[in-house]
């Protein structure tokens, strides 16, 4: 009983190690966003850090429309990295999940 308890354990220590590359491996995973007109480009990795933002000189003179133009673009860029990371991050804890009865879930 033991040692299936102990080769479980070294699978979810594989597992969560999977996890931690796959995270890694996520901060080098470049998202790009740009408004509809391409007056905002917002750059991000898939662990949603902002990693650059380009406005166009047009923006800078309406502080109400650049926060508009900031929030929809952004948002959206969040949204692709998180997806990504979602979907990464689930194939990871996957692969090392043991076979336990009743933890299909993760399947």
């Amino acid at each position: 009983m033991f040692g299936d308890l102990s080769g479980m354990m070294d699978k979810l220590k594989e597992a969560q190690q999977e996890v931690e590359k796959t995270k890694n491996r996520l901060d080098s995973v470049l998202v790009d966003e740009v408004s509809s007109d391409g007056k905002i480009k917002v750059t991000l990795t898939a662990n949603r850090k902002i990693k650059a933002i380009s406005i166009d000189d047009s923006l800078l003179s309406d502080a109400e429309e650049l926060e508009d133009y900031l929030i929809l673009t952004l948002n959206k860029a969040i949204e692709k990295a998180t997806k990504i990371n979602e979907d990464e991050m689930a194939v990871a804890a996957k692969a090392g999940m043991p076979n336990i009865p009743g933890m299909d879930m993760f399947k």
